[in-house]
């Protein structure tokens, strides 16, 4: 299965040890999963984790910035960034997400209201758009 995780999802993942998103990092951690993602979602993770609401959660945590990058860097396939999708996100911050996930034909893991709301929009170009990656979804058909 090929999934574009948005920042926030990335986040629950490997800082907040988010209960919804565990399936998701035992996916990943076990290869059954491939992350799509590019630099420019790289870049702004790396700049989240410096916003000053974040620094008490990692270090709750006990996480450095560098560790999220790690694991970002370990787990996910970077590629080039495509070209525009025929679609267009209301929020254009997530339009590198809907354009990614729209060329890699991916299921696209966000959070962000202006994804969700374009999951009829994006069906047709053979994207799912959801908060959170279900157990069911790495089952091998039988």
């Amino acid at each position: 299965m090929n999934a574009v995780l948005d920042t926030n999802i990335v986040l629950d993942t490997f800082v907040f040890a988010d209960e919804a998103a565990k399936p998701l990092r035992v996916a990943l951690e076990a290869g059954r999963l491939r992350w799509w993602a590019t630099a420019a979602m790289r870049e702004e993770l790396d700049r989240v984790l410096g916003y000053p609401q974040i620094a008490p959660r990692l270090a709750y945590y006990g996480l450095a910035p560098e560790a999220v990058l790690d694991a970002f860097d370990r787990h996910a396939t970077l590629v080039e960034a495509p070209v525009k999708a025929p679609l267009t996100c209301s929020d254009p911050d997530d339009q590198k997400f809907i354009d990614l996930a729209v060329s890699r034909q991916a299921l696209l893991l966000s959070k962000d209201r202006a994804v969700l709301s374009m999951k009829k929009r994006l069906a047709p170009w053979s994207v799912q758009a959801r908060s959170a990656l279900h157990p069911e979804d790495l089952h091998e058909p039988a």
